[in-house]
């Protein structure tokens, strides 16, 4: 009797689910391993943060995934360390053999060393710190509502560092919000002093797409009333003010830094095998030096002809990646492995209601039509029909009545809990 192939997988995100998926009911022993239980659709965070949708609604757990599955199991574990010399994946509860191990391990939010704003500021990487931060906003309103001799210092603008598309699409959201929901919700206050700032160290917001991109996101965000610093490099946040290399100091409780990622690597391999903190991989995904270890995704650093300094850390990547790496997989022969290379179809952001940007290869268009487009390809990418009908329902009821209902303030139980 054949014995399976023993796959083991670390990470559920876009790469790590993606190879499962396409492994799945295959000739193969599939491992899932991560730290929480379910999948999240990452380009919706700022959605969970500013209030619009649930973070049910774009969080896919792993058991009801693979509930139908004959050949893929998940274990919810924090992996410590990989033995390459003995084939083990150690965790906090047990260890893992593998015959293949592939890390799609993805990234955290990049502080670039600096202690006081990764324990001060908010980073948006997983469901977790997008709830914090509706928490955090949330609660500076309410705490001000309260203290009202402090609603007048400033402490209560809302900071964002990096203009890239997270960064843009919260402080569109966090505009509208201002606008629209938080004068009706908190009628005595003067939200006129409330301040959405947005912290570049570009030029223009959103860099890495084309120049009528650029100009417009500028528009929008100036139009949605966002102030926007450009060119400023923030140095240190103590929790009250936020200081730049040019000697601004922006007074805020409210920092939410959008500012880069950085990979999550796992323990086990020498420094020689990475690359800005990416594992190097050639162009079947292999890490090198090793013939069983793989890598996938943002923690891949892959050379190519087309992207010789690494691929972008963007979700199709992952997929793409993940999807490639699974048919070679199932290949009878490794002379039968195709190569991969990436095809960019191009990148979008979304600025608020009608404000959208839309990089396609064959066309460049903003405004309106980019919003509805923006809208309907990130609704497609929900993988199930509950939650899409859920997303859309969420944002019909926001798109005519302004509002939502979702502003729910989730702390722990704690007794006799004070405002501080």
């Amino acid at each position: 009797m054949e014995t399976r192939e023993k796959i083991i997988i670390i990470g559920g995100g876009f790469a790590g689910l993606q190879l499962a998926k396409t492994l799945n009911n295959k000739n193969k022993k599939v491992i899932v391993l991560d730290r929480v239980n379910h999948h999240m659709f990452q380009p919706l965070f700022y959605q969970v943060a500013c209030g619009r949708i649930e973070p049910s609604n774009i969080s896919f757990p792993f058991r009801k995934i693979f509930q139908q599955s004959r050949n893929t199991q998940f274990r919810m574990t924090e992996v410590k360390e990989i033995d390459p010399v003995h084939n083990k994946v150690i965790t906090d509860e047990a260890e893992f053999t593998y015959d293949k191990l592939i890390i799609a391990t993805g990234c955290k939010t990049n502080f670039f060393g600096n202690q006081d704003l990764e324990s001060k500021a908010f980073g948006m990487k997983n469901t977790q710190e997008a709830i914090s931060i509706r928490n955090h906003v949330l609660m500076t309103f309410e705490k001000l509502i309260i203290e009202k001799s402090r609603s007048d210092d400033g402490n209560w603008n809302i900071v964002i560092v990096g203009s890239g598309p997270t960064g843009v699409e919260l402080a569109g959201a966090f505009a509208e919000m201002k606008k629209e929901i938080l004068p009706r919700d908190y009628p005595f206050m003067n939200f006129d002093q409330l301040k959405i700032i947005l912290v570049s160290s570009t030029e223009k917001p959103l860099a890495v797409m084309s120049d009528e991109a650029q100009k417009k996101s500028e528009q929008y965000l100036k139009e949605l009333g966002v102030t926007f610093l450009s060119g400023e490099v923030v140095t240190e946040y103590d929790g009250d003010k936020v200081m730049t290399k040019s000697g601004k100091q922006i007074p805020s409780n409210n920092v939410i830094w959008a500012a880069g990622v950085t990979g999550n690597v796992v323990d086990g391999f020498p420094q020689e095998k990475l690359i800005r903190n990416r594992y190097i991989v050639d162009r079947y995904n292999k890490v090198k030096g090793y013939d069983n270890i793989y890598a996938i995704g943002d923690i891949a650093y892959m050379e190519t002809p087309k992207y010789p300094q690494g691929h972008p850390q963007v979700a199709n990547v992952a997929i793409n990646q993940a999807k490639n790496l699974g048919k070679n997989f199932l290949k009878k022969t490794a002379g039968e492995w195709k190569e991969y290379e990436y095809d960019d179809k191009g990148s979008l952001a979304t600025i608020g209601k009608h404000r959208a940007v839309v990089d396609l290869p064959f066309i460049r268009f903003q405004g309106f039509f980019a919003w509805y487009f923006w809208m309907f390809l990130h609704l497609m990418l929900i993988l199930s029909v509950r939650n899409k009908l859920a997303v859309f329902f969420n944002w019909m009821w926001s798109y005519f009545n302004k509002d939502s209902s979702l502003r729910l303030i989730i702390l722990p139980n704690k007794k006799n809990r004070t405002l501080q």
